[in-house]
């Protein structure tokens, strides 16, 4: 793999991340990294491995719905340093709870999901299953 003599290129970066260019640049506007990006003598960004691992962070937050508001706020906070890391912590428990209502939410979902297959498969293997919920009602 190729390096940039101080750190990592952002194709380099995209790759171990799964972020697209488009999207790291956005992260960039949107204020996400921990310190602004260095660039090189030619204009190219230029990336530490902690900024990688910082992003693969934010990919695990915004994989399990943390907005980009609340991912930039987050950020806003690590970077002013010691101190608000009562905040910090309101924060990342305030997004554990929505993720266990997401996972509660989606496990019903499962279960009723479930059922019907179940019945489904019951019907198909006894061969019942014609007009097993058919759009027109009878008659």
């Amino acid at each position: 793999m190729t390096r940039h003599a101080e750190g990592l290129s952002i194709g380099q970066v995209a790759d171990k991340t799964g972020l697209s260019v488009h999207a790291l640049r956005f992260f960039e506007r949107e204020g996400l990294f921990l310190r602004p990006i260095r660039r090189s003598a030619g204009g190219q960004r230029v990336y530490d491995p902690a900024d990688v691992e910082w992003l693969l962070l934010c990919n695990r937050l915004r994989d399990s719905g943390m907005s980009i508001a609340t991912m930039t706020r987050f950020a806003e906070l690590v970077r002013s340093g010691p101190g608000n890391e009562p905040e910090r912590l309101a924060l990342l428990e305030e997004h554990e709870r929505t993720v266990h209502a997401k996972i509660a939410g989606l496990t019903a979902s499962l279960e009723v999901i479930h059922d019907k297959v179940m019945v489904y498969r019951r019907h198909v293997d006894d061969g019942t299953a014609a007009g097993l919920w058919s759009p027109t009602p009878d008659g």
